[in-house]
């Protein structure tokens, strides 16, 4: 069940942080409103995963994928480059992930 809350953590955060995109610097109202309440979800159902999962697993699996999806949508749909140090870095924050989950963060 921890998993599955951390799944609905990182689309909360996903969607916050593109919200945020779209809202001018906090100026337009939709917008900031679908970006507060998206990371008011994204924490809520954080904590929630870390009365199953530890933290340093949890964190570094929300921070990582959140990145990394975030990374895609601005280059797919944001009309942002794809240059090789971004899809390099976001590689390196993926197998940082996976060092931690292997590693015995659990």
């Amino acid at each position: 069940m921890g998993y599955l809350m951390l799944s609905g953590a990182i689309m909360a955060e996903v969607l916050a942080t593109t919200s945020m995109k779209y809202s001018d610097g906090l100026t337009r109202l939709w917008p900031t409103l679908a970006t507060v309440t998206g990371y008011l979800i994204a924490f809520a159902l954080l904590a929630q995963t870390l009365r199953t999962v530890s933290v340093g697993t949890a964190y570094a699996i929300w921070a990582g994928i959140g990145t990394a999806v975030i990374a895609v949508i601005g280059t797919v749909f944001l009309g942002e480059s794809a240059t090789a140090a971004k899809v390099v870095g976001v590689l390196l924050v993926i197998a940082g992930v996976v060092v931690l989950n292997i590693g015995g963060a659990h």
